[in-house]
């Protein structure tokens, strides 16, 4: 009877052992940010099959699970993995193989850096050269180039040159003979520099297309190449979703294929752009769903740039009188748009730059909207606002969607462009949130930097890198370190209406997690921008580690 006793009891300890539940991965020993509605702390999480089985402390988790793998976070601080809410990475992508344009200080240091990129890459007699990231305002002389000088080092080869905002471009004349440009063209929604009777190679939005069309489509290899090094490059950053603005169909079709391979793991939201053929291919074959891809939305194109003075205001430009930008169609056109995807059940996301532009979409916008609602309808940039129409984002429940780097970046000369009164409503972030109560942040990569952590540093210290202005840009609009987490995580993914997937530590949500060497909670603007990424996992795999 004593052995049957022991017997037993041996037993039943030994099976009270081996009680634990299976997990996969156990995160334990870490300082977690949730992002939950409490904006909660805890220590550990638990993830099986790429979702977030439980929170809580390590003891806890510990005793309650028993996992393949453990992950000792050492006292580190885990946040969501963080989701860039505008930004253009398939386009960033290709871009990566191009000439890198961005830092140039003048038109003849690009020239320099166009002359070292042709020599590294055997640049061949009639191969496109592309650039793109000169920004004139980085410059001492601070106005568009000509093309002569550029004619002359590449005389047969056509030449485009991006810049950083993609709202203008200086191209040589073969590119202008290719795309059969000359004094004479006329377009709706672009420009086209003209000196003693010819063009000077600068062209403003809508003109820029007609020599992009020329360009040779990339090659499956290529393509396949360049998302991955994006996917590479984002991990990186700590990014685990990208909403990803103004695709072609077959451009999702190409994400889809790395998709199904296994190659492409980043998560995507896709824009649509604006374009007959990519409405008729999505409307018949339905709004696309899976845990990588999500389409449902179309990114209409409003107005141009402040930097090249494209952008729609009210009254002219304080640096050019006379000059008030332009809308990139016909408000017709935007009507049109908006009364096909509110009747199909699509999410409209429209840029929109100046004041102009901004309250000619609110209001066509809220012909169809019509009071408070859940459409998430959304205006990227929302850059410029007049003080009577902020109100009309909350009225109609519109979503801003901005990236807080454009105000650091602008800030040097951004009165000039709108004055002291009118640039008081530009990159009114804080005055944007207070509409909705949630505001989502992205980056525009690759017109800023990928960084994540410089949108934070941006919208909560408002300074450049070197810590100017000492108190802050336009500081009223300045957000709080919390708000400024929850757009970058949960309202990002509520933009998307992937909230209840993604953005927060909480269980049932995809295991996507960002490791961080510093507290952003508590951090110095210096300590910010020096943080880094120790561990980006994605769907509970590790996808980027420092070591």
């Amino acid at each position: 009877m004593i052995r049957l006793f022991l017997l037993f009891a041996v037993t039943i300890v030994f099976s009270q052992c081996n009680s634990k539940t299976e997990v996969d991965t156990l995160l334990i020993n870490g300082t977690v940010y949730t992002i939950d509605s409490a904006f909660s702390k805890t220590e550990a999480v638990a993830v099986k099959d790429g979702k977030i089985v439980a929170t809580g402390t390590t003891a806890d988790l510990q005793k309650t699970f028993s996992a393949k793998e453990v992950i000792d976070l050492q006292g580190k601080f885990l946040y969501p993995g963080f989701i860039d809410a505008h930004a253009h990475f398939y386009r960033y992508g290709l871009g990566l193989r191009t000439a890198d344009l961005t830092g140039t200080t003048s038109w003849n240091d690009c020239l320099n850096w166009l002359k070292k990129h042709a020599a590294e890459h055997s640049l061949q007699k009639g191969e496109w050269l592309i650039g793109r990231g000169w920004d004139q305002n980085d410059w001492e002389v601070k106005e568009f180039p000509v093309n002569d000088s550029l004619n002359q080092l590449f005389p047969d080869n056509p030449v485009l040159l991006t810049r950083v905002d993609g709202h203008a471009a200086v191209v040589n004349d073969p590119a202008l003979q290719q795309a059969g440009i000359s004094a004479q063209t006329k377009l709706t929604g672009g420009d086209i520099f003209i000196a003693n009777g010819k063009p000077t190679g600068v062209l403003i939005d809508n003109a820029i297309d007609l020599v992009s069309a020329k360009i040779p489509a990339a090659t499956a290899e290529q393509i396949t190449e360049g998302l991955l090094a994006a996917q590479k490059n984002c991990f990186a950053a700590g990014l685990t979703s990208i909403v990803d603005c103004g695709l072609d169909y077959t451009d999702v079709l190409n994400i889809e294929k790395a998709n199904n391979s296994g190659a492409l793991k980043m998560r995507m939201y896709v824009m649509l752009s604006d374009a007959k053929k990519n409405y008729e291919a999505i409307f018949e074959r339905g709004k696309i769903k899976t845990d990588r891809l999500n389409v449902h939305s179309f990114k209409v194109y409003g107005d141009g740039a402040l930097g090249s003075r494209g952008a729609c205001l009210l009254e002219p430009y304080a640096d050019k009188p006379g000059h008030k930008g332009f809308l990139l169609s016909n408000p017709e056109h935007f009507d049109s748009v908006a009364a096909l995807l509110y009747a199909k059940g699509f999410q409209m996301c429209t840029h929109a730059i100046g004041d102009s532009g901004n309250r000619t979409i609110l209001n066509i916008y809220g012909k169809y909207l019509k009071e408070t609602n859940d459409l998430r309808w959304r205006i990227e940039h929302a850059q410029v606002v007049n003080e009577n129409d902020f109100n009309l984002f909350g009225k109609y429940s519109i979503v801003p969607s901005v990236q807080p780097t454009h105000a650091t970046s602008d800030m040097y000369w951004a009165e000039q462009r709108l004055g002291p009164k009118r640039v008081k409503g530009a990159y009114a972030f804080n005055d944007l949130l207070k509409q909705n109560g949630w505001i989502p942040l992205g980056t525009d990569f690759p017109v800023e930097d990928i960084d994540p952590l410089k949108t934070f540093y941006a919208a909560v210290f408002r300074r450049d890198a070197k810590g100017w202005p000492e108190q802050g840009y336009q500081t009223e609009n300045a957000l709080s370190r919390e708000a400024t987490l929850r757009g970058m995580t949960i309202w990002a993914a509520r933009s998307n209406f992937e909230e209840a997937e993604k953005g927060s530590i909480e269980k049932g949500k995809f295991a996507d997690f960002v490791l961080l060497d510093n507290d952003l909670m508590t951090a110095t603007f210096e300590q910010v921008l020096k943080t880094t990424v120790l561990k980006t996992i994605c769907g509970g795999e590790t996808v980027f580690s420092k070591n």
